[in-house]
């Protein structure tokens, strides 16, 4: 067996193949295109095996050398780092760190979803750039107002309705910003638009759509962050407890001590971002819904902290979350399923 370590960049591939014994049968550099990348497996000893670290380059080139290699690894960067720390660093010696790694088991390997999963995400991750762009359309707006001293309702300026009568009947706004006004209220039309037929082609495809109807059977689980779920966690049996998948969802604390100094931060910034902000947002309605996120609420909120209480709930709504899915069955709440029991 033969051992590659590639150490990934925009346009370059530094590469360098080692046997089982450590020594080194190809060193050097290829171009990251598809066709440079078919022209060098056809150099490569057979059979080989190949690890690289996780970047935003990684998905194509892990599909394009899977169906070639006996494996193909892909490293979690911070780890790898801690592992193949050098004094000397370049992309040569990168490459041939992570071939090391990978030929004595040492690779510190992170999870690679499947590339059906990975496209329906990107398009999850899209539909929330469009709602930031929204979201700064709308404070645009406002701005605009201020800045010109308009009065106007906070409340109903983005209903249609009420901002045609604002630019309609409104002596107070200077006829400098009504361009501006306009183009930006078509801006959030056009975006909410595109963010609408993202999400329902997401629920209508039929490799979420069990699934997330199943999910959104929770309290406080809407179309949002059901999909979020199912497309940044991927397969739940990657996750052999509560506490891994909380932990993987940045909802729990983190601590860095050294002989008396203790430092804890309440969030570890070590997190799928995506699903944190998600479950948060859920977490400080759910309660409303569902009694026993209520209680869980008012429990830790007698401790002083609010924001902690909304965290207490998002972890509970991740154990109800990871128990729907590995189920396979929709929720039901503690009180009915007692009374079904009996």
């Amino acid at each position: 067996m033969y051992y590659i370590g590639l150490d990934v960049h925009k346009k370059t591939i530094s590469y360098c193949v080692k046997d089982a014994s450590g020594q080194v049968h190809q060193e050097g550099k290829v171009g990251a295109t598809r066709w440079e990348l078919d022209d060098w497996m056809k150099t490569l000893p057979q059979p080989w095996t190949v690890a690289m670290e996780a970047t935003i380059f990684t998905g194509w080139i892990y599909d394009h050398l899977l169906p070639h290699a006996q494996q193909v690894k892909v490293a979690h960067p911070l780890m790898l780092r801690a592992i193949a720390a050098a004094k000397k660093k370049n992309d040569r010696i990168d490459a041939g760190k992570i071939a090391d790694c990978l030929r004595c088991d040492f690779l510190p390997e992170c999870h690679m979803a499947s590339t059906a999963i990975r496209d329906r995400r990107r398009t999850l991750r899209y539909r929330h750039l469009l709602v930031r762009q929204m979201v700064q359309m709308k404070n645009r707006i406002s701005g605009l107002l201020m800045e010109t001293g308009v009065s106007h309702n906070k409340q109903r300026l983005h209903k249609v309705g009420y901002f045609r009568e604002l630019l309609a009947s409104n002596e107070e706004v200077n006829e400098s910003i009504r361009p501006l006004l306009r183009v930006s209220r078509d801006s959030i039309v056009r975006l909410q638009k595109t963010e609408y037929a993202l999400v329902s082609s997401l629920q209508r495809d039929p490799l979420l759509a069990e699934r997330i109807k199943r999910l959104r059977t929770i309290p406080g689980v809407g179309p949002i962050t059901a999909l979020t779920w199912a497309l940044e966690m991927g397969e739940v049996s990657r996750f052999p407890s509560i506490r891994q998948a909380i932990s993987y969802c940045g909802l729990c604390g983190d601590e860095k001590s050294s002989a008396d100094n203790v430092t804890r931060t309440p969030l570890s910034k070590q997190r799928n971002k995506h699903i944190q902000r998600v479950l948060v947002e859920a977490a400080k309605l759910a309660p409303r819904q569902d009694h026993n996120l209520a209680l869980v609420y008012e429990r830790e909120k007698q401790k002083g902290n609010a924001n902690r209480a909304t965290l207490a709930v998002a972890r509970k709504m991740v154990a109800y979350l990871l128990a729907v899915d590995r189920g396979q069955r929709d929720f039901v709440p503690f009180a009915d399923s007692q009374s079904a029991a009996a």
